[in-house]
C-alpha cells in the first residue's frame, strides 16, 4: 500500500508539473528539455534507488552507518553555503554541470536515521535532561545551518521532529509552550503586547488550576481579576480623556499588568513551596518567560528576521496589504484554487495555470494547479492521499518491535506532514510563503530523490522485520 500512495503520487505530480508549464515550454510530456520530461527522467532514478534499496541492501546497514551519513551530510551542509550556487537569494544548491543538488533535502534522511539509532539505544529516557540534550542537537545542528543557508522553510520541517520526541516519552507540555510561544509571537504584532499578556495569564492560570483540580477557585480568583485587568486600558483611556490629560503621558496598561504580576507572583511561589506543588513554580516561571518574549517580539521581528520574512508575515497578518508585491503570489494561488470550484475546469484547461499568473508554480505552488484543474474533490483526494500515506505508516511504524524501526517511521511521517502543512498552508494563505515542495509532487529532482528515499528506507524495514518476524 505504501509503495502504491508512493506511485499514485508520483503520476499526480507528474501530470500537474506538465500542466503547469504547458503553454509556456510547448512539448511532449516526455520531452527532456521541460520540467516534465526532467521530472520524469527523476522518476526514473528515484525508481532504481527504490528497487535497489528493497532487493539489493540489507537493511541492517542503516543503523550501523547512521552516524557517519550524518557527519557526511553535515559537512556538506556547511560546505554549500562557501561553495554551493545562490539561488533566489538562498546559497544552498550544489551545481554540477546540467543537474543541482540540496543537501538540505537529503539531511531529513541522515537526521532522522540518526535519531532512530540514537533513541533506540537500551537505557534511552527521553526524560532524562543528558538524553534530551542529546537528540536536540542532533536537529538543532542541522536546523540551524539550514537557517544560515536562508532556508527558513526547509528548516521549520525539523520542528516535526518534536512529534517523535513525544511519542517517545517527552512531556506534552513541552509542545504546548512551543505552541504557546509562536501565539504570543502572533498575538504581540497582530494585536498588542497587553493582549497578548492577558492570555498569557489567562492560559498559564487555568493551566497551574487545571493541573493542581482548583479549577473553581480559578473561576472565583482569578477569572474575575483577569476580566478587570482586560478593561484597564479603556478605564485608562477615559480617566486621562475626562481628565484633560496629555494622552502621550498615559500610564501604559501593561506597566500596570507586570506591576500586578510581580506583587502576585512571590506568593503564589511560597504558597507552591508550603504545598509542594512544582507544576505551580513551572507555571510561574513559564509566565515569566512569556512576558520576556513578548517584550522581544519586537527586536526578533526586526532585527533577526530577514526584510522578506517580515514582509511576508505583515501580509499573512493582515498588517499590510500588497497584493502585487510579497503578496501577489498567494493572491492568484487562491484565484486559482478557488476558481477551480467543485469539480475543477478539466486537465489542462485552467487559465490561471496556462497564462502563468502563479509563479513558482511547478514548485511551491504546485497544490494550485491541482485545486484549479481538479477543483474541489481532486485537491481533497490529493490530501487524502496524503494522510493516509502517513496514517499507514504510523499504523506499521506502531507495529514493529524493532524501535529503530518505529522511530524511523515516526521520522519519516512527520517530514511528510510538515510538507504537507506547510505547502499547502502557503497556497492558501494561512502559512507565510516560505518556499518548501509538496512531497513526491512537486517538481525537483533533489526532493522527489530525497522522500523516495527515505520512504522506500522504512519499507525495507519494516519488511525484513516481519520477515524477520515470519
Amino acid at each position: 500500500m505504501l509503495v502504491l500512495c508512493w506511485f499514485i503520487l508520483f503520476m499526480i505530480g507528474w501530470m500537474n508539473i506538465y500542466a503547469s508549464i504547458h503553454s509556456s515550454e510547448p512539448s511532449s510530456i516526455f520531452s527532456p528539455e521541460g520540467r516534465s520530461g526532467k521530472q520524469f527522467i527523476w522518476m526514473l532514478v528515484s525508481l532504481v534507488f527504490g528497487i535497489v534499496i528493497l532487493f539489493v541492501l540489507n537493511p541492517h546497514i542503516y543503523e550501523s552507518l547512521s552516524l557517519p551519513i550524518y557527519i557526511a551530510v553535515a559537512c556538506l551542509l556547511v560546505a554549500v553555503i562557501f561553495l554551493g550556487t545562490e539561488v533566489k537569494g538562498s546559497r544552498s544548491w550544489f551545481e554540477l554541470g546540467p543537474v543541482r543538488f540540496q543537501p538540505a533535502e537529503v539531511s531529513k534522511i541522515s537526521t532522522s536515521l540518526l535519531l532512530a539509532t540514537v533513541m533506540s539505544q537500551f537505557g534511552f529516557k527521553i526524560s532524562r535532561p543528558k538524553d534530551f540534550l542529546s537528540v536536540a542537537a542532533i536537529i538543532l545542528f542541522p536546523m540551524l545551518v539550514i537557517v544560515g543557508q536562508s532556508e527558513t522553510g526547509s528548516a521549520l520541517v525539523y520542528v516535526g521532529f518534536a512529534f517523535v520526541l513525544y511519542r517517545e516519552g517527552m512531556s506534552g507540555w513541552v509542545l504546548f509552550l512551543g505552541f504557546m510561544a509562536i501565539l504570543l509571537f502572533v498575538l504581540t504584532l497582530a494585536a498588542s503586547p497587553y493582549t497578548a499578556l492577558m492570555v498569557l495569564a489567562g492560559v498559564t492560570s487555568f493551566c497551574d488550576a487545571v493541573y493542581t483540580g482548583k479549577i473553581k477557585g480559578w473561576f472565583v480568583k482569578y477569572l474575575p481579576a483577569l476580566v478587570f485587568l482586560g478593561f484597564v486600558p479603556v478605564i485608562l483611556e477615559n480617566v486621562w480623556e475626562a481628565a484633560g490629560w496629555n494622552p502621550e503621558n498615559m500610564v501604559k496598561p501593561a506597566y500596570i499588568f507586570i506591576g500586578v504580576v510581580l506583587l502576585t507572583l512571590p506568593f503564589i511561589v511560597f504558597r507552591a513551596y508550603r504545598t509542594r506543588s512544582g507544576f505551580t513554580v513551572l507555571a510561574a516561571a513559564s509566565l515569566l518567560a512569556g512576558v520576556m518574549l513578548v517584550y522581544s517580539t519586537d527586536f526578533l521581528f526586526n532585527n533577526v528576521l530577514q526584510d522578506h520574512q517580515r514582509k511576508r508575515i505583515e501580509v499573512l497578518l493582515g498588517l499590510k496589504d500588497d497584493p502585487s508585491g510579497v503578496g501577489y503570489n498567494v493572491n492568484q494561488s487562491m484565484i486559482a484554487i478557488g476558481s477551480g470550484g467543485l469539480f475543477g475546469k478539466g486537465y489542462l484547461q485552467g487559465t490561471q495555470t496556462t497564462y502563468g499568473f502563479v509563479p513558482e508554480q511547478s514548485t511551491d505552488f504546485i497544490f494550485c494547479t491541482i485545486g484549479e484543474e481538479w477543483g474541489f474533490v481532486g485537491s481533497a483526494a490529493v490530501i487524502l492521499m496524503f494522510v493516509f500515506l502517513i496514517w499507514r505508516i504510523i499504523t506499521k511504524a506502531e507495529r514493529c518491535k524493532e524501535a529503530f524501526t518505529r522511530i524511523y517511521g515516526y521520522c519519516v511521517a512527520s517530514c511528510i506532514f510538515m510538507h504537507l502543512f506547510i505547502n499547502i498552508g502557503m497556497t492558501i494563505g494561512l502559512m507565510p510563503v516560505i518556499g518548501i515542495p509538496l512531497p513526491f509532487i512537486s517538481y525537483g529532482g533533489s526532493s522527489l530523490l530525497a522522500f523516495t528515499i527515505m520512504l522506500f528506507i522504512f519499507i525495507a524495514l519494516e519488511s525484513n522485520e516481519k520477515k524477520f518476524a515470519s
